[in-house]
């Protein structure tokens, strides 16, 4: 796929060479075709050799032998020239400002020689102009004036100038290779590795991608983001599977007993139905109802603490007052035939506390709270809830925690068990009720945790228990 990508590029490249070079050899050859125009424009009336076919205005004639005027004198000075004069034979007539070594006369090839050539020395070059019978050869010194004689075969010039041709093209095609190989590896060099992060996301490697600088940046920084996004996904999709795993694990585990004396009592109703009294039926099947029950209220937490601990369980917030809130909890507390007769107490020193909760898990949580105090203490314990606002700093601020403190002067909690109280299945040394999943406290304390409240816990053995809520 690299060298594919690199062969296309290299190919468009060589593609745009080549038409270069053949508008470069007709706009050459257009200009060979009109080089005579070329020459003309160069030709004008300050050149050596329109001064020389012009000077003849600044020649006079005086009895058969010319001179040159004023003007004409001037403009020799200008130029930094000489004339010399010949008649028809060849002979010097006149001359003017000629050098010493300058010779006055000439065979007909002497002339040619002359006129084609820089005989006098390596600065002048000599232009021939004619007036009336005579000619004048008027020699002129500059540095910057040369005169060349091309001879040249048509057959020979096309030769080389195919050649010529041939020699461009390859050279430009060469050049055209290199640089578009320099060129399509800067090009070609960014696809690659994209190409192979592609990859590495098809094999589930959600590793960043370097992000180069150039046309490519917004295509890196797009595949990175897709790496995060699949990333977070794989993520979810193992959180979920750790999930599930993790539930039928406490599942299994946790069914084994009561399943096992719901089989028992099933077995031994069923091998002495015969010999069994009614009462023994009724104790038997009341016991597997307290199991199944059980079983159930068991799924039932351990489905609840499982999504609670892993932050999937849907929390339908709203806003209420919390004080309202515990108060109406409270009197619903001791509406319960079971706890009527008990001595709870409710205690706030403000009368308005709004947040934002879910009242039904709340409730569930400080009810398991309360339900400690009352069921794992005598009958004669007295439970004291209290609401107070807390400021930061003790100053007035709208910033304020709400702390609800339940609190019992029960048999409290020994010290080596103090930190197993939010454990799963912990059930205290102190205490003689076993009734319950061994779930409640590590349920409240995650619906705690889930209002992103915080939870102290203090007890003195023989004093009582306290549970601080701060939300």
């Amino acid at each position: 796929m690299r060298w594919r990508l690199t062969g296309r590029f290299l190919w468009s490249v060589v593609v745009i060479v080549i038409i270069v070079g053949i508008v470069n050899t007709m706009l050459l050859a257009g200009l060979l075709l009109t080089r005579n125009s070329y020459l003309t424009f160069n030709t004008s009336d300050t050149s050596a050799e329109a001064f020389t076919r012009s000077f003849s205005q600044y020649i006079e004639m005086e009895n058969g032998l010319p001179f040159v005027n004023v003007d004409g004198v001037k403009a020799l000075q200008d130029k930094h020239a000489w004339i010399q004069f010949l008649d028809n034979n060849g002979q010097q007539v006149a001359a003017l400002k000629t050098p010493k070594n300058l010779a006055t006369s000439y065979s007909p090839a002497e002339i040619i020689q002359m006129y084609k050539y820089q005989e006098i020395d390596g600065t002048t070059t000599v232009y021939i102009g004619a007036i009336d019978d005579l000619s004048y050869f008027i020699g002129i010194k500059d540095n910057g004036v040369r005169r060349y004689v091309l001879t040249y075969d048509y057959t020979k010039f096309f030769k080389f100038f195919n050649l010529l041709l041939i020699t461009f093209l390859i050279v430009d095609v060469l050049i055209a290779l290199i640089i578009g190989l320099l060129f399509t590896r800067h090009l070609t060099k960014p696809l690659h590795t994209l190409i192979e992060g592609i990859g590495q996301l098809r094999n589930r490697q959600f590793t960043k991608i370097n992000i180069p600088k150039g046309v490519y940046t917004d295509v890196f920084r797009n595949v990175n983001e897709l790496s995060e996004k699949l990333n977070e996904h794989e993520k979810e999709r193992d959180h979920l599977d750790q999930m599930r795993e993790e539930w039928i694990s406490n599942v299994s585990h946790d069914m084994k007993t009561p399943l096992a004396s719901i089989q028992g009592y099933a077995e031994l109703m069923k091998d002495g139905a015969r010999d069994l009294t009614t009462d023994e039926v009724q104790e038997y099947s009341t016991i597997v109802e307290k199991k199944s029950i059980y079983m159930k209220d068991l799924l039932d937490d351990l489905n609840l603490t499982t999504r609670l601990r892993n932050q999937q369980l849907p929390m339908h917030f709203e806003v209420i007052n919390i004080v309202s809130f515990m108060r109406e909890l409270t009197i619903d507390l001791l509406n319960d035939p079971q706890f009527g007769e008990r001595q709870v107490e409710f205690v706030s020193n403000v009368d308005n506390l709004v947040h934002k909760v879910d009242k039904k898990l709340l409730k569930r949580a400080v009810l398991n709270f309360i339900y400690n105090a009352l069921v794992h203490n005598d009958e004669n314990v007295c439970v004291t809830i209290r609401i107070d606002a807390v400021y930061p700093q003790g100053g007035q601020s709208l910033l304020y925690k709400t702390r609800i403190t339940i609190s019992d002067n029960g048999r409290g909690i020994s010290a080596k068990d103090l930190e197993q109280v939010f454990d799963r299945y912990y059930r205290g040394t102190n205490t003689k009720n076993t009734h319950g999943t061994g779930l409640g406290m590590a349920i409240a304390r995650d619906i705690i945790f889930a209002h992103h409240g915080d939870l102290e816990l203090s007890s003195i053995e023989n004093k009582g228990t306290k549970i601080v809520i701060l939300l």
